[in-house]
């Protein structure tokens, strides 16, 4: 299996994974667009700057270099494909053997991100060559942890690079985006792509915050510093140690330059989050003089608690125990608190629930398609980094580390991107589209204690958030049936999307022509989403066994205020390979009938596999 690239050299082999391919032959080389680094790691290395250098002009010699100064690719491509790592910890806290999805994959690193210049760092021209570049050395999987705003298909380069790329069976995952939990900010939202959202997993790396009150706040930290134990120290609203020029709202926000050292030294401040990094204002107090901080959340950031390794001791509580300092701070006279060194703590309750910032449905530019389509972990993940930075990725920090914690869907993309890696080692037979289903139909929507999975308010989570449920591997690997589908019935989707020849050419590089108009509803993929249902529609599915000869039977669990019926109701396969195509109706009661989207589930079962697919509807008023 390659998740990258396996350079070549004519001498070279690996005493684990045996002699090199064929297909890799001259693919270690130096030229004008690429570095490749040759060694017994087998890892490889591109970098794609045309597009940057064209709208930035002349640019430093340092820039033609694939090497990560950033320290995103090396944290994914190591959560992706790493190797087993003894010892692995950021600071002592989680501390373990590290290994990513797929150990002892080839990799291959492809550097389309450069400095920000006028807020765009990722340029189309850059991602589509490194597309291309990926599909001539050959990989069986790609990682993109990247993406923008949710766009028409034929403007989008990853869409478009995607696209030809699973036509060459290679299996695209990409990031959702953290731009939740606003509804319908989902990215990366093609078909033949797997979007990915971010959860919580059960390890955490408590820090209390213990006020004068004897109160006792849980919340999360990587702090290296910590305070004497036991001492209390006074604590105050960062808004109250505001500089003479600085607005209330910003001081509480601990900005940059507002807050009054004078005010703030010796002192814990309690920051609101949001608008800023939450490192920056751990360091903004730091510059203060403060010696510790009290990262609140916000509303909408609710429960969801991100370990960072701050600056000073420091502690992230959720947004009620947020409120509750805050209200201890207003109604005594001499507020104090202390905070505890953090400590790492295993099978945590409830887990995973879904992080706040991971973007969410419904799709905005093909509501007939649900995404995103699975979750995995994407919070205060541990992987490899770079030593061009310190661990909070900002100017301030002198600090290196071999890894590092790190959260956003960016993170929960390589985890999918690792288990992928193993399938097609397992089934390399299977199309990304078969993969994809095996994922989606394996995955769960409960957490660790048996309830079903919430968002970070602790209200229950829907399909827009975590697509159909968080992922499970070992399920993955013998799913029982998969929903299949072809590069010409992408074709066809894109012809439904009422895409014209010459915007369907984006993607076949020659002319093609429309066949017999489909429904879009009737793509044949592992979810079942009716954004406009009016009266009643009949969805069309088809199932190919990938396991033994079984019979399997339907069950449904309807979506309120909707009737869902399916014919046949027993599909009985006799061998391996073989299709059967089935029709689910669903029907909109004359009374009960919500106007909202509505969630459901089909699941066809032989006793041993239970294949599941989302249902999500919206009756039309």
């Amino acid at each position: 299996m390659e998740l990258g690239v396996w350079p070549e050299s004519p001498s070279f082999h690996d005493d684990e994974l045996g002699p090199i391919p064929a297909k890799w032959k001259g693919i270690c080389q130096n030229g004008e667009d690429a570095t490749f680094h040759c060694n017994r790691k087998l890892i490889g290395a591109r970098y794609f700057n045309k597009g940057y250098a064209a709208a930035v002009g002349s640019l430093n010699s340092t820039l033609n270099s694939p090497r990560d100064n950033e320290g995103h690719g090396t944290h994914t491509l190591s959560t992706a494909g790493g190797n087993f790592v003894a010892g692995a910890s950021v600071f002592g806290f989680g501390n373990g053997t590290a290994k990513g999805g797929s150990p002892k994959a080839r990799v291959a690193a492809y550097k389309v991100c450069w400095p920000p210049v006028d807020g765009n760092e990722c340029f189309d021209s850059d991602i589509l060559a490194a597309f291309d570049m990926a599909i001539h050395d050959g990989v069986d999987v790609l990682s993109v942890s990247l993406g923008g705003d949710p766009i028409t298909y034929f403007n989008d380069s990853v869409a478009i690079g995607s696209f030809h790329a699973v036509k060459h069976g290679i299996t695209v995952i990409c990031s959702a985006g953290n731009s939740g939990p606003a509804p319908g900010s989902v990215s990366n939202v093609a078909p033949w792509q797997i979007t990915v959202g971010a959860s919580t997993m059960d390890r955490q790396f408590p820090s209390y915050v213990v006020l004068g009150n004897n109160k006792t706040f849980r919340g999360e930290s990587l702090s290296q510093k910590a305070m004497t134990k036991g001492k209390f120290y006074p604590i105050v609203d960062a808004k109250t140690v505001k500089a003479a020029n600085a607005s209330s709202k910003d001081a509480a926000l601990c900005k940059p330059g507002t807050l009054d050292p004078k005010k703030a030294k010796g002192k814990i401040l309690v920051c609101l989050r949001g608008d800023n990094a939450r490192v920056d204002k751990g360091q903004q107090s730091a510059l203060a003089g403060a010696v510790g901080m009290v990262l609140a959340n916000n509303d909408l950031s609710g429960n969801e608690i991100i370990a960072d390794p701050h600056v000073l001791p420091a502690s992230q509580i959720n947004y009620t125990n947020g409120l509750a300092v805050y209200d201890y701070i207003a109604s005594t006279r001499s507020p104090v608190a202390y905070i505890t060194y953090p400590t790492t703590q295993l099978d945590t309750k409830p887990a995973p629930f879904m992080a706040a910032f991971s973007s969410k449905g419904p799709n905005t530019v093909t509501p007939e398609l649900l995404k995103p389509d699975i979750t995995a972990p994407g919070v205060s993940i541990i992987a490899a980094y770079t030593e061009a930075q310190g661990p909070t990725n900002q100017p301030f920090d002198t600090r290196r580390v071999l890894f590092n914690s790190e959260s956003g869907t960016s993170m929960s993309c390589p985890h999918v991107a690792g288990i992928v890696g193993l399938l097609r080692t397992l089934h390399p037979d299977w199309s990304p589209a078969a993969i994809k289903s095996a994922i989606m139909t394996s995955a769960r929507s409960r957490d660790n204690a048996h309830e079903p999975v919430t968002n970070a308010s602790y209200v229950k989570a829907t399909a827009f958030s975590y697509g159909a449920g968080h992922i499970r591997p070992n399920r993955a690997m013998d799913p029982g049936l998969v929903y299949d589908l072809t590069y010409q019935d992408y074709l066809r989707f894109l012809c439904a999307q009422g895409y014209n020849e010459s915007e369907i050419q984006v993607f076949t590089e020659s002319p093609f022509k429309c066949p017999k108009p489909m429904s879009l509803v009737d793509l044949n993929y592992p979810s079942i989403t009716v954004p406009n249902l009016k009266g009643s529609v009949t969805v069309t599915r088809t199932v190919k066994n990938v396991g033994e000869p079984a019979t399997y039977n339907a069950r449904i669990y309807s979506p309120p205020g909707l009737t869902v019926k399916v014919l046949p109701e027993t599909l009985n396969f006799t061998k391996v390979g073989q299709e059967m195509t089935f029709k689910l109706t669903i029907e909109a009661r004359k009374k009960g009938a919500a106007q909202d989207y509505v969630f459901g589930r089909l699941i066809w079962s032989d006793g041993k596999h239970y294949v599941r697919s989302p249902i999500v509807v919206k009756a039309s008023s």
